[in-house]
């Protein structure tokens, strides 16, 4: 028994057609998921604000002494200087809770500690050679103490 042709367009003419689109206004809100999905794969975005304001989150004096390195699956693993490591196990329940409280939800379950002597350190930026100093000449003042103190004071400006 053979097989009737279905009704109504055969499918080469539906396929050629381009698909309808909708040419009304969309919030940003509707478009800003298709556009910070492949970002926000890798890293949450709470997690890279923990990361970035680590200081405000766990307080200065842990930050000195500790550095945020990895937020994978629940577990938070901080680099630790020296036998730190030791006493931040005994407070781990309570890192926990203001790193939680911090980000707004459940973000860390677990710490895990790694040592790491440069932890805390923050990098300060190479400082670079002044260059030769440009003299800064006033004529219009008279020769003097309060001229030449203006001369250094703008040569000393215009070295930095």
């Amino acid at each position: 028994m053979a097989k009737e042709p279905r009704a109504g367009k055969p499918k080469a003419q539906v396929q050629d057609q381009p698909p309808r689109r909708a040419m009304t206004a969309r919030s940003l809100a509707a478009l800003l998921p298709n556009v910070t999905a492949p970002a926000f794969r890798r890293r949450s975005p709470t997690g890279a604000r923990l990361m970035a304001c680590w200081a405000d989150a766990v307080g200065p004096a842990h930050a000195r002494l500790t550095t945020p390195q990895r937020l994978s699956a629940g577990t938070l693993t901080i680099a630790c200087a020296g036998p730190v490591a030791l006493e931040l196990q005994h407070q781990a329940d309570m890192l926990i809770a203001r790193i939680n409280t911090w980000c707004g939800d459940r973000l860390v379950t677990r710490l895990r500690f790694v040592q790491d002597p440069l932890a805390g350190t923050q990098k300060k930026p190479a400082r670079r050679k002044p260059g030769p100093a440009r003299p800064c000449t006033l004529p219009d003042l008279p020769e003097g103490p309060l001229r030449t103190a203006l001369e250094a004071l703008g040569t000393g400006i215009t070295q930095d």
